[in-house]
């Protein structure tokens, strides 16, 4: 009996024996890189294995503690219902569970917001672009660890502004415009904050271009290169000003993109002295023609003059420069042909028939330049709005603001208009 006893007690402790040295043996097996048998062992998903003692913590070893699965958990910036809210705030989405699928973010008139996700797609984002005085509802979708979908839906109104900011542009969209052309935004209303408005204005540009822009005056901003834009660049402006906030409670209402295209080179060079205008095209003096200018009390002035508009045919009243009818200076002539405009006061480059016998040789005009019609009507296919004139050889010279004197100055002064400068 006793020696039976012995036995089974032996037994027992021989047992406990090869447990606690298997225990043994896995503890080793893990704390040695796995290594166990001669070969990399299959790493285990129990929750007992991954905490036991020299478990790795390397990210990707499967050993790691495996999530929980859960639902996903939204989070929407503004809150829902939110009123009054900002329209220069971006809106955002966030998941703190698995990821988001789809976020849509529209205004009651259907308009989308662009927005973006992040790169583990647990948040998106809007730009910071929403109309004022509107209601915009987000929706979409997310995905939980759990693989449960979840709806996203809030919905939210902006403040009213008491004013908007809306842009008219030159040049036109799609237009075909002269190297010296500068780019000019005009806003229905005053800028009071005019670096906010700036950052959302770009210019983008199919070579590389050095340009700035430069605030007029609160109602315009203007933007040219450093140098004439190179013939045939492509160049995009992107007026972002939709949900700007311009100070004073002025917030902009709308954004646009502009795209124009810089023709041929045509620079031409008016020397009032010598009589002459010299036109060359693409770097090269295409044709030298006989001009006259302005007669005293009627100068011509000198510097850099931007073609503005063009007229195969205008009437041309002295009435417009102040001159009235009794006047012996006064003229009204309904057919002027092939007149290009370079002033806002009135100085054209045209036909003139009637001065022919002083082209070349005096200066008879009351302030523009003139020139057979044959010459002016060459000239006319030759240019672009846009295109610059370069007078010299008197005086007077041109005012700031006087049509588009943007060229008329140096590129530092220039820069120093800038908002961001």
């Amino acid at each position: 009996m006793v020696s039976g006893s012995v036995r089974k007690h032996g037994l027992a402790v021989a047992g406990i024996c090869v447990l606690l040295l298997a225990g043994t043996a896995c503890s080793d097996t893990e704390a040695g890189g796995g290594t166990g048998g001669g070969g990399q062992s299959t790493p285990s998903t129990s929750t007992s294995q991954s905490t036991s003692p020299g478990a790795s913590s390397t990210p990707g070893n499967s050993t790691s503690p495996s999530e929980t699965p859960g639902s996903a958990s939204i989070a929407i910036v503004p809150a829902k219902g939110a009123s009054s809210v900002q329209p220069d705030k971006p809106v955002t989405v966030t998941t703190t569970a698995g990821k988001l699928t789809a976020v849509t973010l529209k205004d009651d008139d259907g308009d989308k917001v662009t927005g973006s996700f992040n790169a583990e797609k647990t948040q998106w984002t809007s730009l910071p672009q929403l109309k004022p005085g509107a209601t915009y509802t987000v929706s979409g979708s997310a995905e939980g660890t759990d693989g449960a979908t979840v709806p996203i839906s809030s919905t939210f109104k902006t403040l009213k502004a008491s004013k908007s900011l809306k842009a008219s542009v030159v040049p036109l969209n799609g237009e075909t415009v002269g190297v010296a052309l500068p780019v000019q935004i005009f806003w229905n209303n005053p800028v009071k904050d005019r670096a906010a408005v700036e950052k959302r204005l770009t210019v983008k540009t199919s070579v590389p271009v050095d340009g700035s822009w430069h605030w007029v005056n609160s109602k315009q901003v203007n933007y040219r290169p450093k140098n004439y834009w190179p013939a045939g660049t492509k160049v995009t402006v992107d007026i972002g000003t939709l949900g700007v906030n311009a100070g004073n409670n002025t917030w902009g209402t709308a954004s646009r993109t502009i795209a124009f295209t810089i023709g041929k080179s045509v620079v031409t060079n008016i020397n009032v002295k010598k009589h002459t205008m010299a036109v060359t095209i693409n770097g090269k003096l295409a044709r030298t023609i006989p001009i006259t200018a302005g007669k005293d009390g009627f100068t011509t002035r000198s510097g850099v003059k931007v073609i503005m508009e063009k007229f195969p045919v205008k009437r041309m009243d002295a009435a417009t420069v102040g001159l009235k009818p009794g006047d012996p200076e006064y003229y009204n002539i309904p057919d002027v042909k092939w007149a290009q405009r370079v002033t806002s006061s009135g100085e054209f480059i045209h036909g003139a028939p009637w001065s022919s016998g002083s082209q070349g040789s005096s200066n008879v005009s009351h302030g523009c330049v003139g020139m057979s019609l044959k010459d002016a009507q060459w000239y006319y296919n030759q240019t672009l709005r846009g295109d610059p004139v370069i007078v010299t050889g008197t005086t007077r010279h041109m005012e700031p603001g006087n049509g588009w004197t943007d060229w008329n100055g140096t590129w530092a002064a220039y820069k120093a208009g800038s908002a961001l400068s």
